[in-house]
């Protein structure tokens, strides 16, 4: 014979009016009965034996009342049991019967090597123009004194200031006009060297006049080029022509010039002693 449960027949539930009437109703009602049955006992042998029937159906009542309600409480619903039961023998069921689908094997992936950050290179701050109108229009002077002449970086200066300039303008003007101050001496010598006679010495003494170093001065006679004996030559005419030397006044007013005792000679016998 089936079970209720396996085949999947859901059971009936108990009257429970017909429960409380068996458990509760029933047993008072012989409890009054056999009290009743007691007093009407005519000996004590008849009483003794309807005492223990009135225990028994006290204890019954008593049973009745307090276990009932707790076995009830403890009691599980028997439809929510059996549907609970089946479902979970069906699924047992599915799932012995149901072949498992085969999982993928996962391929590990090689992870993508993190290439190092750049460092964000540092942006050096932006210099600000801080020079004023004034130092700007000196250099720009300065410049255009420098295309069409040589000048001394003190040189330089002094034709600033005559211009107008302050100090300080004309200072920053031969400052930052970039000039090679020894490109500067060649320059000044080869422009003297041009209209007028002078000595090795005498051309570093006029350098120095004009406010190059002595360094500058020896710079500049030295790339000058000059033949020092034509030079000797061409003074000593220049002075015979507006006064009157002897040989030897002419050798000595050469060698006071700055030229040496050969080419003092040179310059006197080349015109004429």
């Amino acid at each position: 014979m089936n079970n209720p449960q396996q085949s999947g027949l859901s059971p009936k539930k108990p009257n429970t009016a017909l429960v409380v009437l068996c458990c509760i109703f029933l047993p008072f009602v012989a409890l009054i009965l056999t009290w009743t049955l007691w007093k009407n006992a005519w000996d004590s042998k008849k009483k003794a034996i309807m005492t223990a029937i009135l225990s028994a159906y006290t204890v019954i009542f008593l049973a009745a009342a307090f276990g009932g309600s707790g076995s009830q409480e403890n009691t599980d619903d028997p439809i929510t049991s059996s549907i609970s039961e089946v479902t979970s023998e069906n699924s047992e069921e599915s799932s012995q019967t149901e072949d498992p689908e085969p999982t993928a094997t996962p391929v590990p992936t090689e992870e993508p090597t993190p290439e190092p950050e750049s460092e964000p290179e540092e942006s050096e701050p932006e210099e600000t123009d801080t020079t004023t109108m004034g130092e700007r229009n000196a250099l720009k002077a300065a410049q255009s004194y420098l295309d069409y002449s040589a000048f001394s970086y003190e040189g330089l200066i002094d034709q600033l200031e005559f211009e107008g300039y302050s100090n300080d303008e004309a200072t920053y003007a031969a400052d930052n006009c970039e000039a090679d101050w020894n490109e500067q001496a060649l320059k000044s010598a080869k422009s003297y060297l041009e209209y007028s006679a002078f000595s090795y010495t005498g051309l570093i003494d006029q350098l120095e006049f004009e406010g190059f170093t002595a360094d500058q001065a020896t710079y500049g006679a030295d790339n000058c080029g000059a033949d020092w004996n034509e030079q000797a030559a061409k003074s000593a005419e220049s002075y015979l022509e507006y006064s009157a030397f002897s040989r030897d006044g002419l050798i000595e007013q050469l060698e006071f010039e700055g030229f040496t005792h050969e080419q003092a000679v040179y310059g006197a016998e080349a015109n004429g002693y």
